[in-house]
């Protein structure tokens, strides 16, 4: 299994990006998906997740209402749309899949399985 995360760079202040993962190596549309985040100094926190089916999305209380998690199962790719992004928001993103498709609905880092390399978002103040 492989993930690929991309989109990242810098952005100004309230500016927006979009980031992309995609995946590979096993049936995408089985899974549940995730977006992590790390600051320098700081442990891994979790984003934002996705449904198999798109159905239900979860963020954390920090970006809810300015990130906006998608996934398109015809193509094995998942989204982060980040708008009304600051200076706290820089960190690596990664997406991150379950090890098994009965994981629904978690947060915590621990339960995610396979993890994407990482991409630098960076917000200038």
């Amino acid at each position: 299994v492989q993930l690929q995360a991309s989109g990242g760079g810098l952005v100004q202040g309230g500016g927006s990006l979009r980031l992309s993962c995609a995946v590979s190596g096993r049936k995408f549309t089985d899974y549940y998906m995730g977006w992590f985040r790390q600051a320098p100094g700081k442990e891994r926190e979790f984003v934002a997740a996705i449904a198999r089916n798109s159905g239900t999305t979860d963020y954390a209380d920090s970006v809810k209402g300015r990130f906006i998690v998608s996934r398109d199962n015809a193509h094995n790719r998942m989204y982060l749309q980040m708008n009304r992004l600051g200076a706290e928001d820089t960190a690596v993103y990664y997406c991150a899949e379950p090890l098994n498709r009965s994981v629904y609905g978690v947060t915590h880092r621990s339960r995610y399985y396979y993890w994407g390399q990482g991409t630098l978002v960076t917000v200038s103040s």
